[in-house]
């Protein structure tokens, strides 16, 4: 029961942000794709920073950021690293790979990740950033569409309700 309420509310919560559907879609969609940038003490910031600059909405922005999240980050990470490192052509055979690979399959924690991935070189942290713009581009426009989507509805939702609010009251 508690879990169904937390549920409701934080949708509640997000159906009564203010703004067009466009700028909120927009917000949504640069957070998702900072949210998939293995920059993660700065996904939030620079979300909001896209945020500015694209005119979306701050706050669905920072929302966005937690596409990426305690429970799969590690396993964004990991496809980001594998992504990058096939288009760049890294080797699999790689000593320097299997320390960066080894915390992800352990799930060992992102302190620790950071610090093997900055002191593995500048191919491995391209193949994470490189994996990272990839899958941020490919998962930003259908979250777009989605919260535009979803946007547009609360937008008429709220609409219908006034509505009626406005021919229940009587007239003096």
């Amino acid at each position: 029961m508690v879990f169904s309420r937390r549920i409701k509310y934080y949708y509640l919560r997000l159906a009564r942000i203010r703004g067009e559907p466009h700028e909120l879609a927009i917000g949504t969609a640069l957070g998702v794709f900072s949210g998939m940038m293995p920059i993660i003490p700065f996904q939030i910031a620079l979300a909001i920073v896209l945020a500015l600059f694209f005119r979306g909405s701050k706050i669905t922005a920072a929302l966005g950021t937690w596409v990426t999240n305690p429970l799969n980050w590690y396993l964004i990470y990991l496809c980001n690293y594998k992504l990058g490192a096939s288009i760049i052509g890294v080797p699999r055979e790689n000593g320097i790979i299997s320390s960066v690979i080894d915390p992800f399959q352990n799930a060992e924690g992102y302190l620790h990740l950071i610090g093997e991935i900055a002191g593995a070189g500048t191919t491995i942290i391209a193949s994470f950033l490189l994996g990272g713009f990839i899958m941020g581009l490919v998962a930003a426009l259908p979250s777009y569409l989605i919260s535009l989507r979803f946007f547009r509805f609360v937008r008429r939702w709220r609409q219908k309700r006034r509505d009626r609010e406005v021919t229940r009251k009587p007239r003096t």
